[in-house]
């Protein structure tokens, strides 16, 4: 006997107990292969079981590493997405075994969609391979023969599963792509990290074949970082645009700033812009030109291909969406750099200052180490006779010398008003001696001078305790006279 299924506004307490199997197996079975999407088959399957039952139904593919919700219905609220692990869901997806739960309060796997959900049946989705790509979950509130609907379940999984994947199998839309690829452009920890998914998400997300950004700014327009991989008609594009000046990267840039992203139409016969002929003899046909970030610094996203197609404009908006949100991502991530630098920087000298120091001296190498401690002759007097604001100028100028007169790799801080400490790797303590004496002239050439105090640490010294015979030295030299270098006894 077949029950009619409840129309809408009824009795929600109706129950299938006594609903002909074999007749919902047949309707699903007929709805299927009319469906020409993974989605529309999911839909198909379960608006079919819904006309027998009043469960709370859904389905959900395995994508991504998430189980997504495709289609489902009787609930408050679904799930977007699930852990494939989580619930009586996640259970059977990585069990690939069937749950019936007479009683769902005695199960604390499951999740709720609804409050009233008394009893589940959950069946995996499978392959023709055998394996799972998903799950049929069915809920009741009331009365139901869940061994029946269990059977059922099954064999309407097993239809579902092949049909998608006679479609190609569960596959992210695109605006679910460009979400996925956002996350890992916001965790992304470097510009070039972060410029570098942008650019594999363009491809990805558009079906073309390559990706290149060029970005303005200060520094000039340039090449962005190469993808992972790059195929040939990328490799190509890049080494042509390498070629180029940076007046015609600045137009190809201006030209998407001016009037906003354009595309190709696909169709043949019609000659590029002028801005785009490089591109051209490379062997691009199809071109997406997106712009990059503000027109005084951003740049433009290209998105090409050989063939000749037509990009709708959903691909070109949905590129519009991307390129917005990558050039946030690094405008935050140069923020976050200039918050850094300013946290480490003393703001008068642009030198760094005590924070990094003491990360730095806590490596020091025992007998390969030097620090230099320095002190400013007489600064106390500049201060008391001409201001703040000409001490200021001293110190400024003081440390661009004593910076110049440096080696490459030396490293050298600001402690305190007019206390400076160079950290400097030596071979031999005379090496440090003469990198001390060339700080003392740099100073005079500016008109001032410097009194400075050598040590290198010893093997078991604290970096503490090295900074303290530095001082000591430099007072050695207070006491003479100043104007002068004073080694630590080793």
């Amino acid at each position: 006997m077949i029950r009619d299924p409840a129309p809408p506004g009824t009795d929600p307490t109706w129950n299938d107990v006594r609903v002909d199997h074999q007749r919902v197996i047949r309707d699903v079975t007929v709805r299927l292969p009319m469906a020409s999407t993974v989605t529309e088959v999911c839909e198909a399957a379960v608006d079919a079981l819904a006309r027998y039952t009043p469960a709370t139904i859904a389905v959900l593919l395995h994508v991504h590493g998430r189980l997504r919700c495709v289609a489902a219905t009787g609930s408050w609220q679904v799930f977007a997405t699930v852990a494939p692990d989580a619930g009586i869901v996640g259970r059977v997806y990585t069990g690939g075994r069937s749950a019936v739960v007479p009683d769902v309060t005695a199960d604390a796997a499951h999740i709720p969609v609804r409050p009233d959900v008394t009893a589940e049946v959950c069946v995996p989705v499978l392959n023709p391979a055998g394996r799972t790509i998903g799950v049929l979950d069915l809920q009741w509130t009331g009365p139901a023969d869940l061994g029946s609907w269990r059977l059922v379940a099954e064999r309407v999984a097993a239809r579902l599963g092949t049909r998608i994947s006679a479609l190609g199998g569960p596959a992210e839309s695109r605006s679910e792509k460009l979400l996925r690829h956002v996350s890992a452009m916001t965790a992304a920890g470097t510009e070039w990290d972060l410029m570098t998914a942008a650019i594999a998400a363009a491809r990805d997300i558009s079906t073309l074949a390559a990706a290149v950004l060029l970005l303005g700014g200060r520094g000039g327009p340039r090449l962005g970082p190469p993808t992972v991989a790059p195929g040939e008609l990328e490799t190509r594009m890049r080494s042509e645009l390498a070629e180029l000046d940076a007046p015609a990267i600045g137009r190809i840039i201006d030209r998407a700033h001016r009037y906003g992203a354009g595309y190709t139409l696909g169709e043949a016969g019609h000659p590029p812009t002028d801005e785009h002929h490089p591109l051209v003899r490379v062997g691009v046909s199809t071109l997406v030109a997106v712009p990059f970030g503000p027109p005084e610094r951003g740049g433009v996203l290209l998105v090409a291909d050989e063939r000749l197609l037509r990009p709708d404009p959903t691909t070109v908006n949905l590129l519009e969406l991307l390129a917005g949100q990558a050039w946030s991502c690094l405008d935050r991530l140069r923020t976050l750099e200039r918050l850094r630098e300013q946290a480490s920087s003393d703001p008068l000298t642009g030198l760094r200052h005590t924070g990094p120091f003491g990360q730095r001296i806590a490596t020091v190498t025992p007998g390969r180490t030097a620090l230099l401690a320095i002190d400013v002759d007489g600064f106390k007097i500049i201060n008391d006779t001409y201001g703040h604001q000409a001490g200021d100028r001293v110190l400024i100028g003081l440390a661009r010398a004593l910076e110049d007169a440096l080696r490459q790799g030396d490293e050298l801080y600001r402690i305190g008003g007019d206390e400076f400490v160079a950290v400097i790797e030596v071979s031999r303590p005379e090496e440090a001696v003469r990198v001390a004496e060339r700080l003392t002239e740099a100073a005079r050439q500016v008109g001032r001078t410097i009194s400075v105090g050598v040590a290198l640490p010893r093997p078991g010294e604290s970096p503490e305790l090295a900074l303290r015979r530095a001082d000591q030295a430099l007072y050695a030299v207070k006491r003479q006279g100043r104007d002068g270098v004073h080694l630590s006894a080793a």
